[in-house]
């Protein structure tokens, strides 16, 4: 393999070499408050985005497809829509698969490198060359105004202490990387108001740990963020800012800010025809050696009164009907118990462990809180009204559910007894 080729470390690579994403990462172990990762507008160029989650089984199926039809790729790269090491093993077995079945791949991941470190032996048993992580902060009191929370271990870190463990844990897998040799790339969103001031200080910590390539992002607004009143940086403050970090580490220029499931050329259109082959990749019955299961996110879960429609508010829902492919067709598998009221985010973050089979919630109603936590979790919350079969043979069949989506949406609490703040 040419490391050269990599379009995103080398910009004289990206007019001649493309990269595809395998979106098989559909859980973070973080909430930042300037993401709301939504898996299915294919309208939107920005991380954390993508048309379809896929199993590792799945995403060799449609990896074949795409070089079938793009010649040129000469990168394979995670990067989401959650974090790669999040969900470990759906990301090793895909670069496993990968390296066996195309050794001469060059093979990249992005991460926030909270959960890096424990996988540095096998990224280097595997020949990963490029490593990307996120590191918008070396103050903890800084990253506390970007982070609501981290998952660390079992357990939820919030504020300085969290984004303490984060700064260190990045900073011990960063060193561990190079001490492997692995090529590693920084970015870092710049975040106006919050650490634009802070980005050259983190270039200068980062490259005394041997970073090759930093690449200081402006924030693009994301709707339905915590931060999406924050508005994207100019192209003045972006250029100030590159040159005063390039003082410390080479600077990157030509970021396209990348889907999870980016394919082609940097900054090239979306190919409607590979997300569609994307699309209908996350319908395939396909079990992986490792793994040794179907798409980790086969089933639907929804909330029900009576179990004929969907119109049950989240935070009322004592059990939620999971439904999925059985014996060729989309059936009700089981009723499972929700977590019990009165845990506040713990109760969202046991929903989330709770659904992980599930890619998609049907609700009539669903508070800020669980919505962020398993929005976080790739679990896709959709507010809507109509009946459960119709809703759930759409979602299964990839179709619009827009013509059921609510219309007066009620606040927290009206629905639920609750007192408008949220469900807990």
């Amino acid at each position: 393999m040419n490391l050269d080729n990599h379009p995103c470390f080398n910009p004289g690579a990206c007019k001649s070499f493309g990269r595809v994403h395998l979106p098989v990462a559909p859980r973070c172990n973080i909430q930042c408050k300037f993401c709301n990762r939504k898996f299915d507008c294919v309208n939107e160029t920005r991380p954390g985005v993508t048309s379809a989650v896929l199993s590792p089984g799945q995403a060799m199926v449609y990896l074949e497809e795409v070089f079938v039809q793009k010649g040129n790729i000469s990168v394979v790269g995670i990067a989401g829509p959650g974090d790669p090491f999040a969900n470990p093993e759906e990301t090793l077995e895909t670069l496993s698969s990968v390296r066996s079945r195309y050794p001469e791949t060059i093979l990249c991941v992005a991460t926030n490198g909270l959960n890096l470190a424990p996988y540095l032996d096998e990224l280097k048993r595997l020949k990963v060359s490029h490593i990307t992580v996120t590191v918008n902060a070396v103050d903890p009191a800084i990253g506390a105004k970007i982070y609501s929370w981290m998952r660390v271990g079992k357990r939820v870190v919030r504020a300085e202490e969290g984004a303490a463990v984060l700064l260190s844990r990045q900073l011990e897998a960063i060193k561990g990387l190079k001490d492997r040799g692995i090529v590693v790339k920084a970015n870092s969103i710049i975040l106006p108001g919050i650490n634009e001031d802070h980005i050259e200080t983190v270039a200068r910590r980062l490259s005394g740990l041997g970073v090759d390539l930093f690449n200081a992002m402006p924030y693009y607004p994301n709707a339905g963020s915590e931060f999406e009143h924050v508005a994207e940086p100019n192209k003045t403050t972006v250029e100030t800012i590159r040159k005063k970090a390039g003082v410390h580490v080479k600077q990157m220029r030509h970021c396209t800010r990348c889907r999870a499931d980016a394919v082609g050329l940097l900054g090239e259109p979306t190919d409607q025809g590979l997300m569609n082959t994307l699309t209908a990749c996350r319908r395939l019955d396909v079990k992986t050696p490792r793994i040794g299961r179907v798409s980790p996110r086969p089933c639907v879960a929804v909330a029900s009164m009576e179990g004929v429609l969907v119109n049950q508010h989240l935070g009322e829902a004592e059990k939620l009907l999971v439904y999925g492919e059985k014996e060729g067709q989309v059936q009700l598998l089981e009723a499972r118990a929700t977590p019990a009221k009165g845990g506040g985010m713990n109760r969202w973050q046991e929903m989330a462990e709770t659904l992980s089979d599930c890619s998609t919630l049907l609700v009539s109603g669903v508070g800020g809180n669980p919505q962020k936590v398993l929005s976080a979790a790739g679990i896709k919350v959709l507010e809507i009204e109509g009946l459960i079969d119709e809703a759930v043979r759409a979602v299964f069949a990839c179709e619009s559910l827009s013509h059921m989506v609510k219309r007066t949406l009620t606040a927290c609490g009206e629905a639920c007894g609750g007192n408008g703040m949220g469900c807990g």
